[in-house]
């Protein structure tokens, strides 16, 4: 248990990975009556050590997204405390119309951990207020990583999920993640301008402004990669990954989601084209 100020607890779940870092933040927000954003993994103990510190005050239990490190404590958290869950909704809720056709013809996720049995008890829209006798909370439909994606503003603070880290850039892997709107929800929290991002995963963000335009930053340096390797041949995004990312064996899966929807992103815009049906393994040609 760490992370405690007057009226924010964080509590950090036992599932540390090279993808989740430390583990699932889970915060508990208020006095009076306590929201908990993001219970984490249907874990006993971490669970545990939720209801004990909402000491029977437990209100709302909001989750950001259905990726199981966030949402599968969700019911039986629900069930010890009576209280309802909120989310955007189902973990196949908020896909654009691109990735419904991708997910259509068959492309799964890559190892995000979907969890499919997930169903809130309320669902929530972009601008939706959740209020506590002593806190207030707006919904911010943020995708990019998922389609359902939800961070919450509470005053100058933004409790951000997944879509953005200090520690590690976000995987956005199709039909799951959308580059394009993970730009733009970008670009919206740097117009929202909060002082402080308090991520799912890893510490807080305390110059949230810099690191949003270095994330996005990022994405374009490496679509400014994929396009040069593509002139060199046509090529898929296994292979991309391994060209231009210099990380561990273990990550090189999740790098390889992210060229492609890189890929997607530019096949959208007419840069690349796909040489067959589009699948993870689709060899690319620029354009």
């Amino acid at each position: 248990m760490d992370g405690q100020t007057k009226d924010l607890l964080r509590i950090l779940a036992p599932n540390p990975s090279p993808l989740t870092g430390p583990g699932t933040n889970t915060f508990l927000l208020g006095r009076e009556q306590v929201a908990v954003i993001d219970p984490g993994p249907d874990d006993p103990g971490h669970l545990a050590a939720i209801v004990a510190a909402g000491q029977g005050r437990i209100s709302h239990i909001l989750v950001t997204h259905a990726h199981l490190d966030h949402s599968a404590g969700a019911p039986a958290l629900a069930r010890l405390t009576g209280a309802p869950v909120l989310a955007y909704g189902d973990a196949l809720a908020g896909r654009s119309p691109m990735m419904r056709r991708l997910a259509g013809q068959g492309v799964t996720g890559g190892g995000e951990g979907l969890d499919l049995a997930f169903d809130p008890d309320i669902t929530l829209r972009d601008g939706d207020v959740i209020e506590g006798s002593d806190w207030h909370l707006t919904a911010l439909h943020t995708p990019g990583h998922s389609g359902g994606h939800l961070a919450f503003l509470c005053g100058d603070q933004v409790f951000c999920g997944d879509v953005v880290m200090g520690w590690s850039s976000t995987i956005i892997s199709p039909p799951d993640g959308d580059l394009a709107d993970y730009l733009r929800t970008l670009d919206r929290l740097a117009q929202i301008g909060p002082r402080r991002l308090l991520p799912a995963h890893g510490d807080p963000i305390e110059a949230p402004l810099p690191r949003l335009a270095e994330l996005a930053a990022h994405r374009r340096q490496r679509t400014v990669q994929i396009l040069a390797a593509l002139r060199e041949g046509p090529a898929d995004a296994g292979t991309l990954a391994r060209r231009i990312y210099d990380v561990p064996p273990v990550l090189l899966p999740a790098a390889a989601r992210n060229v492609l929807a890189h890929l997607l992103a530019l096949t959208d815009l007419g840069a690349v084209a796909p040489l067959g049906d589009l699948h993870p393994d689709t060899e690319f040609s620029a354009l």
